[in-house]
């Protein structure tokens, strides 16, 4: 077994009280060494009004999600997360899926968003299954990693691709529930620009025409990561404001990001700030305003 294997191995194996101490010197360590990512994480939060207090947390907790995976990804296929999982608007969940219909959760890239696909697969898979998108790794032994640890009893994965896109819908009109992050910046020819925290920002359009062409329900998701390693917080809640009938994809695109907006200030120590949110992919059109 390679070196990477048997660390994560290791890590694995560890409470996940060390483990996110040793991702809060984590986050230091990629903040303190990488120039453009500490620039990056500075500027993205400047703009969302984040105080310095509140950005020092978030750079220790972008390590934190990053130290937690082995231990949520390594353990056997049948057995439950191993760490206490609360449910906030657990009723919220039950209502969506009394609707008898496909099911959209928005999961923006706060607290432990890989927890939130496993918790809802524990707890409601067994009813309505879950697909969620994911962007393949560029290392192959991460990517071979990923598609093998996050497949899960009830819980299926979806390449951010034209495949993975059908594979959703495919899932939506079955009568089951898909899960994205919609602050994802989407491939060429997938998005519009829309503003994100005042800035334009290329989002997807997937989100919205799923729930368009499906007649999905749709909702929000996120986990929120406990002090002392004391487990996790699952929120469901309904949308901030309903999607717009009107005005086409830019319309529903900056509706999509206020609503992710909101959830974000809801606990923003655990936004990842230093996440490339306003890349332009490469061959994108720009739009008004746009970098």
């Amino acid at each position: 077994m390679d070196i990477p294997h048997r660390l994560l191995g290791w890590l694995a194996r560890r409470s996940l009280r060390l483990l996110h101490a040793l991702g809060g010197v984590l986050g230091w360590a990629g903040y303190l060494l990488s120039a453009s990512y500490r620039q990056r994480l500075r500027t993205n939060a400047a703009l969302a009004g984040i105080g310095p207090a509140e950005r020092r947390a978030a750079v220790a907790d972008a390590g934190r999600l990053v130290m937690e995976l082995p231990r949520l990804w390594l353990r056997p296929r049948h057995l439950p997360i191993a760490d206490p999982v609360h449910w906030d608007g657990a009723e919220i969940v039950e209502d969506l899926l009394a609707q008898g219909r496909g099911l959209v959760f928005l999961t923006p890239h706060l607290g432990s968003f890989e927890v939130a696909a496993q918790a809802y697969a524990e707890r409601f898979g067994a009813r309505q299954p879950v697909t969620v998108l994911y962007r393949p790794a560029r290392q192959p032994w991460l990517r071979e990693l990923e598609e093998t640890a996050r497949a899960r009893p009830a819980l299926a994965t979806a390449p951010a691709s034209l495949a993975g896109v059908r594979q959703m819908m495919r899932a939506l009109r079955r009568g089951e529930t898909v899960g994205l992050l919609p602050d994802q910046v989407p491939p060429v020819g997938m998005g519009v620009w829309a503003p994100f925290f005042g800035r334009p920002a290329y989002t997807m359009t997937l989100a919205a025409r799923l729930v368009q062409q499906t007649g999905a329900a749709v909702g929000v998701m996120w986990c929120e990561r406990l002090p002392r390693g004391g487990g996790y917080l699952v929120h469901a809640m309904a949308l901030p404001e309903p999607l717009p009938e009107h005005g086409g994809d830019e319309a529903a695109a900056a509706a999509i990001n206020r609503c992710m907006e909101a959830v974000i200030r809801l606990k923003p120590t655990q936004y990842l700030w230093g996440y490339h949110r306003y890349k332009s992919p490469r061959g994108a059109a720009t739009g008004a305003g746009a970098p």
